[in-house]
């Protein structure tokens, strides 16, 4: 069965820690603070565990389903959680370690986690508007079949 309160509760708990973490790191002197690397670590916990659940409980009915439509839109959304993923984990190798933030060049770390936190919103709305109304509609089908 998919959870989507679950889905629902992540996606408000990714957005409600991008828009905190947005403002404190705009800070310099708050941004090294232990607190913020803290929150730092619980967002990127955070998105991975979305994934891992959008992964067990969503695409493989949509991959294997009849209408071609549904495979595709189900495809283009499986890719774009890899590239995500793919750039997620980069980012994370580049500015985390032991699990806590560890920051060189602040304006570039500023510039792509600006960047991250945009791509990672967007996917967020893409989901909410597309993604899981398809899943509910093929659901819905398939229960009623």
């Amino acid at each position: 069965m998919i959870d989507f309160d679950e889905l629902h509760a992540q996606n408000h708990k990714i957005t409600e820690l991008s828009n905190v973490l947005g403002n404190l790191i705009h800070d310099r002197a708050v941004c090294d603070n232990p607190i913020t690397s803290e929150l730092f670590m619980r967002y990127i916990r955070t998105v991975k565990n979305h994934f891992e659940l959008e992964d067990r409980s969503l695409y493989a009915k949509l991959l294997s389903h009849e209408d071609s439509a549904v495979k595709n839109t189900a495809s283009l959304f499986l890719s774009g959680s890899s590239e995500i993923r793919r750039l997620f984990d980069s980012y994370c190798r580049r500015w985390c370690k032991k699990d806590t933030v560890q920051i060189g060049d602040y304006e570039k770390f500023l510039l792509e986690t600006d960047g991250m936190f945009e791509l990672v919103l967007n996917r967020i709305q893409d989901e909410t508007e597309q993604l899981y109304p398809l899943v509910k509609k093929v659901h819905e089908q398939l229960e009623a079949a």
